[in-house]
C-alpha cells in the first residue's frame, strides 16, 4: 500500500486511543489543565458516569479569545517552548494533545474568560465528526469551563468497552481524590447526576490537610499513620505511611506523588516494598500517601502518553533515599509514640494510637544485652533456647497507679494467660502481648544489629561456579564489583557472557548460589541496587530468632514479663513479629466499658 499522511481527524482519534481510555481520563487531563492555570476552586459535574456529560469549571487564568480555537489544535501548548523546557517540565500538562484528542471522540464546548472584572467570555465548539471549531461570545466569569458530551459517540466500538455508570464514576471519584491529595490548597467539588458526592475544601494549614487525608483515606488510616519528613540534597519526602499492622489485601490505598504528579513506578514500588520487607504479613500490601519533590530536571515525565509513569535520571539515589527514609521511619516507631495530628481527629487508639516517625535507636541492653566478645551470631541465638535471660531490667517494678506520670507505655505486667499472652496495665487500660512474637522481634533486631556491626563475612566456594549470563549482566557485574563485594559476593566477569562466583556470605554457603547471584544481577540492572543478600541473611536470622525466643507455655515471672515489656519499648519495629503479625494490642477503658455495657 502507498504511504500517505493521515487526515487530522483520524490522527486525533489515534492519539485519543492513548490519552482517553475512559471518562476518568478526561477528568484527569481537564483537572490538570485547571491546576496549571492557577485554579483555587474546581467544580466537576458528571452525568451517567461521564458518558453523557462531564463539566469541569475552574477559577483559573482562563483562555483568551484568540487562543480558544488554537487550544483545540493538536500539539498546541503554552507550557513548552524549547527542548530545555521539555527536559525540566514543572507543569502537569505539557503535550498539547488532551483537548484535541477529547474533541475527536466527543462533542466539546470550551468557554473561558481572562478578565477578572468582566463576564465577557468566549466559547469554542467542536464536533468529533468534522473537527471544525467555531468561536462565539458567551458570558463567563474569569476562568474556564470544559463541557464534554456523548463520549465515544462516533466510535461505537470504543464505547462498548466502557463499564457501568457506577464503575466509570468510581474511576472518576478516584481521580478527584488523587488530585485533592496532591493539592490541598484547592477546593474540589464532585457531583454525579445532580447529587454532590464529594467536597474537599481548601486546606489553609497543616491541620486542615490532615483532615483532608483522613476524609480521603479513612480515619483508620489516619489512626495508624506514621508521619514522614526528610530532606537530603535536592530530594524531599513527606507524607504518611501506615504502620504495618494496618495493611491491605490489595494495593488500593497507595498514593505517591512526584512534584505534585500522581505516578505509578516500579522503582518506587520496589523501594517501598523493601522498607516493609520484614514487618508486613505475607501477601499484604502497605498503605501510604507520600510526596516526593526534586529538581524537575532530575525526572523525565515524558515517557508515557498518560503521564502515569516517570523515569528518574539518578534512579539509584532516589531508590536509596526512599528506602532509607521509610525503613527508618517504620523502625523508629515505639510503643507510646503519638501524633496529635491524627489522634485529635478520632478519640480512638490503634495499637500505638496514631504514630509518627522519631525516637532513638534500640538500646543494646536488656534481653540480649549485645553480643559478648568472641560470640558468633549463631551461638548467641542458640544460647537463648535455654529460656528468657534474666537481666538488670528484671528487678521488681512498682505497682500501677492511675495518678502516676511514670507509667511506661506498655505498663506493668499483672498476669500471664495460658502461657501465651502477657497481660499488662497502663494508663489507657489493658495491654495484651504475644510473648513469643514480641521476644522474637527483640531477638531478631539484636541479631541484625550484631551482624551489621561486624559486617558480612565472606567464604570462598570450594569449587567456584561459572555462570552463563547476558551481556548486560556480565557488564553490570564488572561495573558493580565494589557493591557486590560489600554484599559479601565476589563475582568476576571472564567473558562477554560469563561470570565466575568465587565467594559468597558465609551464612549462605549452603544456599542456591546461582539463583541468588542471578537475582542480585537482575536487581542491579533494573533498580541500580539489590537487597537480595540482606534479605536472605535476614530470613536466616529470622529463623534463628524464632527458635531462640521464649515459646508458648513457658511460664514467666512478673519481673521477666516486665523485662520483656521494657525491651519492646526500646526495640525497633517491636509492633510486629518477624512475620508481620502484631505483637501487642491495647484495650482502652472505653473499649472495656463497651464490652460490659457500662454507662448505658
Amino acid at each position: 500500500m502507498p504511504i500517505r499522511v493521515l487526515e487530522p481527524r483520524l490522527a486525533n482519534q489515534i492519539a485519543a486511543g492513548e490519552v482517553v481510555e475512559r471518562p476518568a481520563s478526561v477528568i484527569k487531563e481537564a483537572v490538570e489543565n485547571s491546576l496549571d492555570a492557577g485554579a483555587t476552586k474546581i467544580d466537576i459535574d458528571i452525568e451517567a458516569g461521564g458518558t453523557r456529560l462531564m463539566r469541569i469549571r475552574d477559577d483559573g487564568s482562563g483562555i483568551s479569545e484568540s487562543d480558544l480555537a488554537l487550544s483545540l489544535a493538536r500539539h498546541a501548548t503554552s507550557k513548552i517552548d524549547s527542548i530545555e523546557d521539555l527536559e525540566a517540565v514543572a507543569s502537569l500538562g505539557f503535550r498539547g494533545e488532551a483537548l484535541a484528542s477529547i474533541a475527536s471522540v466527543a462533542r466539546l464546548m470550551l468557554t473561558a474568560n481572562t478578565e477578572p472584572d468582566s463576564a465577557r467570555g468566549h466559547q469554542a465548539l467542536c464536533d468529533g465528526r468534522e473537527m471544525a471549531v467555531s468561536v462565539r461570545p458567551a458570558p463567563h466569569p474569569r476562568g474556564t469551563t470544559l463541557e464534554v458530551r456523548d463520549l465515544f459517540y462516533n466510535m461505537p466500538a470504543r464505547r462498548k468497552f466502557l463499564r457501568t455508570d457506577k464503575t466509570e464514576f468510581g474511576h472518576i471519584h478516584e481521580v478527584v481524590k488523587r488530585q485533592a491529595l496532591s493539592r490541598s490548597d484547592v477546593t474540589f467539588t464532585l457531583r454525579h447526576n445532580g447529587k454532590q458526592t464529594a467536597q474537599f475544601n481548601r486546606a489553609s494549614g497543616e491541620r486542615e490537610m490532615v483532615r483532608r487525608v483522613a476524609a480521603i483515606c479513612g480515619t483508620e488510616f489516619a489512626k495508624h499513620a506514621v508521619a514522614v519528613e526528610r530532606e537530603a540534597g535536592s530530594l524531599r519526602l513527606s507524607g504518611w505511611v501506615a504502620e504495618p499492622t494496618f495493611s491491605r489485601s490489595q494495593a488500593d490505598l497507595q498514593y505517591f506523588f512526584v512534584n505534585g504528579r500522581v505516578i505509578r513506578d516500579k522503582l518506587v514500588s520496589h523501594a517501598i516494598r523493601q522498607a516493609y520487607r520484614d514487618v508486613l504479613f505475607h501477601g499484604r500490601h502497605p498503605a501510604f500517601v507520600l510526596f516526593l519533590t526534586l529538581d524537575p530536571a532530575g525526572v523525565d515525565v515524558n515517557v508515557h502518553p498518560t503521564k502515569h509513569e516517570v523515569r528518574f535520571r539518578d534512579s539509584r539515589a532516589v531508590h536509596d533515599f526512599l528506602f532509607g527514609t521509610l525503613s527508618r521511619a517504620l523502625a523508629d516507631v515505639r510503643p507510646g509514640d503519638t501524633s496529635a495530628e491524627f489522634t485529635s481527629l478520632e478519640n480512638g487508639q490503634g495499637p500505638y494510637g496514631a504514630l509518627q516517625s522519631g525516637g532513638s535507636l534500640s538500646r543494646q541492653s536488656g534481653l540480649l544485652g549485645g553480643l559478648p566478645p568472641g560470640r558468633s551470631i549463631l551461638s548467641s541465638a542458640q544460647g537463648l533456647r535455654s529460656g528468657y535471660p534474666m537481666t538488670s531490667s528484671t528487678v521488681s517494678q512498682p505497682e500501677f497507679s492511675p495518678d502516676s506520670v511514670d507509667v511506661p507505655p506498655l505498663g506493668f505486667a499483672i498476669a500471664q494467660l495460658h502461657g501465651v499472652y502477657i497481660l499488662s496495665e497502663n494508663q489507657h487500660g489493658l495491654v495484651m502481648v504475644d510473648m513469643h512474637a514480641a521476644h522474637e522481634r527483640v531477638t531478631y533486631e539484636r541479631l541484625k544489629h550484631a551482624r551489621d556491626g561486624s559486617g558480612i563475612t565472606r567464604q570462598p566456594l570450594l569449587v567456584p561456579q561459572t555462570l552463563a549470563v547476558s551481556n548486560r549482566e556480565a557488564a553490570i557485574a564488572g561495573e558493580q564489583q565494589a557493591e557486590l563485594s560489600a554484599l559479601g559476593v565476589l563475582v568476576e566477569p571472564v567473558g562477554e557472557e560469563t561470570v565466575i562466583v568465587r565467594e559468597v556470605p558465609a551464612a549462605l554457603i549452603d544456599s542456591d548460589v546461582e539463583a541468588l547471584v542471578r537475582d542480585v544481577l537482575a536487581d542491579l540492572l533494573e533498580f541500580g541496587t539489590s537487597d537480595r543478600i540482606h534479605g536472605s541473611l535476614d530470613e536466616l536470622l529470622s529463623t534463628m530468632a524464632c527458635h531462640g525466643s521464649v515459646r508458648a507455655n513457658r511460664r514467666l515471672t512478673i519481673p521477666e514479663m516486665n523485662a520483656l515489656l521494657r525491651d519492646m519499648e526500646e526495640t525497633e519495629r517491636s509492633g510486629q513479629c518477624n512475620h508481620g503479625r502484631p505483637t501487642w494490642v491495647q484495650l482502652g477503658m472505653s473499649d472495656l466499658d463497651k464490652l460490659f455495657l457500662r454507662g448505658r
